[in-house]
């Protein structure tokens, strides 16, 4: 295979993957007329069309997804054996891509992180974070991160934080105004402070549980907000409950600003894992890494 027909099936997967020239030159940090020269160059070369392209999108043909099926993984593995050479060299060196949401960006993945990159220079690490559930095959990713049961079971997962739990709250004035709930059904007496998904667009429903009982609450409210700190900081102002990760308002439990109710259904649940595919071949800075980030209980 000579040089430039790499470089060409390079270009295609990366086309196939945004669906979009203008993407996928973005992504190559090249043209977009470039882009669509190298594809009518490849096309050619091998006689077959591998692209249909319309005004709005860009879309592999039967053909095109006859060739994606065998480049992926062959890429993927001299993307595995390019890395491993660092191994050969005196320290572990590499780029790692991960992708986690902001709260465990926050919480697990960066504390580590601060503790782990002094002692290894070489290596790189490049954090995204995005609520969304990412395809970390499909977007290059090395790792992400998600709850213990939201999790591929294709994947290799290691836990890397404790249990979690989410927790229902409001402001002491608030409550003044009327009874704490003692049941998950009074919360239709109240008003609520509801989280819109980034990932789905819905309004997320409030998953309470009690030993082996389980419910999911649709709450109603003055307010929606898509970001937790905005929640936190409307019921701290009285605005209604709030139902969130517990260490988001652990210091305004303490204070006496928010109260908790409902406590005897908010259980525990697995907390955050890095995943990976199965078929991954770890370098040693990637090895390293998962090491670091790895939950050990006390």
């Amino acid at each position: 295979m000579r040089r430039e027909d790499l470089l060409d099936l390079n270009v295609f997967l990366v086309v196939a993957e945004e669906r979009s020239f203008t993407r996928a030159a973005t992504r190559l940090a090249t043209s977009q007329s470039s882009i669509s020269h190298t594809m009518r160059r490849l096309e050619a070369r091998l006689g077959v069309r591998l692209l249909t392209r319309t005004t709005r999108s860009v879309a592999p043909t039967a053909a095109g997804e006859k060739l994606l099926a065998t480049l992926r993984p062959a890429l993927d593995s001299i993307a595995v054996e390019l890395a491993s050479l660092g191994d050969l060299r005196d320290k572990p060196a590499g780029t790692i891509r991960i992708t986690a949401s902001e709260h465990a960006a926050w919480t697990t993945v960066w504390p580590a992180l601060e503790r782990f990159l002094p002692n290894y220079p070489d290596i790189h690490v490049e954090l995204s974070t995005d609520s969304s559930l990412t395809d970390i095959v499909a977007q290059q990713f090395d790792a992400g991160v998600r709850l213990g049961e939201a999790l591929a079971k294709d994947m290799i997962a290691v836990p890397i934080g404790p249990p979690l739990r989410m927790v229902v709250v409001g402001a002491p004035d608030y409550l003044r105004q009327r009874p704490a709930p003692l049941l998950p059904a009074e919360l239709a007496e109240h008003r609520c402070i509801n989280l819109r998904m980034l990932s789905s667009g819905g309004l997320y429903s409030w998953e309470l549980q009690q030993g082996s009982r389980e419910i999911r609450v649709r709450v109603d409210g003055q307010l929606t907000f898509n970001n937790v700190t905005m929640i936190v900081r409307a019921a701290l102002a009285g605005f209604g409950l709030a139902f969130v990760m517990e260490d988001h308002v652990r210091a305004h439990l303490a204070d006496g600003s928010l109260v908790q109710v409902l406590a005897d259904w908010s259980q525990p649940f697995p907390g955050y894992h890095l995943y990976y595919p199965s078929r991954r071949q770890p370098s040693a800075a990637f090895a390293l890494l998962v090491d670091a980030l790895r939950y050990r209980s006390r």
